[in-house]
């Protein structure tokens, strides 16, 4: 019996960029996305430069884009075998949105499934990165990832079906990756109940914080006064509210690099510092405490 990979996606004549790396999910990404959608795709493949043998990986993804008579184009990052999972990842996100930005694009896609959705929960979970760390890996409007609702094991099974090839990276072996480590120490404990059980709970979560996070924002906006927070109201706040309210105006300034420790160490200035005290955040960034508000700064690098 033939295995079926239903996606949903916009059937519409808009341009999407593909990220391919050449593994088995974006294979089977390209395959649906080339029999499903009248949308006009754009291979793009980042070549990290973390193996001697990557640029194999780059002809493979290549020739994979002529057989589909598709446009490709790739960056070579040479950031060597010691980057850090989190560098490699911003490197190859800067990649697709330029990419994008290049062509127009309406979104990037990504082949990100259900295992990435458990193993990136997990490891959000052991990292304590709060609420939003169970409902990260989504799609939005400028990234769409159609397979979240399929298994690693499904698409492999669909793309033998189908006579797919695909490379296989042998760093995804490597367990001195957190991801990696997760991916085959963990996640291959879980039974069919614990996997269900934790998606329900993912899914729970993405639609509370959803709710939660519109109605920071509206607090948050309400609150602003030429953007700078009133600081009597943020005062009179619940600790674990005052949190979230600081963690939300962080995001919305383009700041989403902070842990739990920043947070709490925001929240304490905010509420207990005499006035015209600064307090650095990271990177250039700072809280400025004044008598009656608080006001985010930057300084230019």
């Amino acid at each position: 019996m033939m295995t079926r990979v239903d996606i949903e996606f916009p059937i519409g004549k808009d341009m999407y960029i593909v990220a391919v790396s050449g593994g088995v999910d974006s294979v089977v990404l390209l395959d649906l996305l080339s029999r499903k959608t009248a949308a006009r795709l754009i291979v793009a493949h980042f070549d990290h430069g973390i193996r001697p043998n990557s640029k194999d990986d780059r002809l493979f993804v290549e020739a994979l884009a002529d057989k589909y008579k598709l446009p490709f184009v790739y960056k070579e990052g040479h950031l060597g075998p010691s980057v850090s999972e989190e560098a490699a990842r911003k490197a190859r996100y800067k990649f697709l949105n330029n990419v994008r930005k290049q062509f127009s694009a309406k979104a990037i896609t990504t082949a990100h499934h259900q295992d990435d959705v458990l193993e990136t929960a997990v490891i959000n979970l052991m990292r304590g990165t709060g609420r939003l760390g169970l409902s990260s890996l989504q799609s939005h409007q400028d990234l769409r990832r159609p397979l979240l609702n399929f298994s690693k094991k499904t698409l492999t099974e669909y793309a033998k079906d189908q006579g797919l090839n695909w490379r296989e990276d042998e760093t995804n072996n490597d367990t001195s990756y957190l991801r990696n480590y997760i991916r085959h120490q963990i996640i291959p404990k879980f039974s069919s109940s614990d996997r269900a059980k934790l998606l329900d709970l993912i899914s729970k979560s993405t639609k509370f914080n959803a709710v939660l996070d519109q109605e920071l924002s509206k607090q948050l906006e309400h609150n602003l006064i030429s953007k700078e927070l009133d600081r009597q109201w943020f005062i009179d706040l619940p600790h674990a509210v005052a949190k979230e309210v600081i963690a939300t105006w962080l995001r919305k300034q383009g700041m989403a690099a902070f842990d739990r420790q920043t947070i709490e160490r925001l929240v304490v200035a905010s509420k207990t510092f005499r006035a015209n005290k600064q307090v650095d955040i990271y990177n250039g960034y700072s809280l400025i405490v004044k008598q009656r508000h608080l006001a985010l700064t930057t300084i230019d690098r």
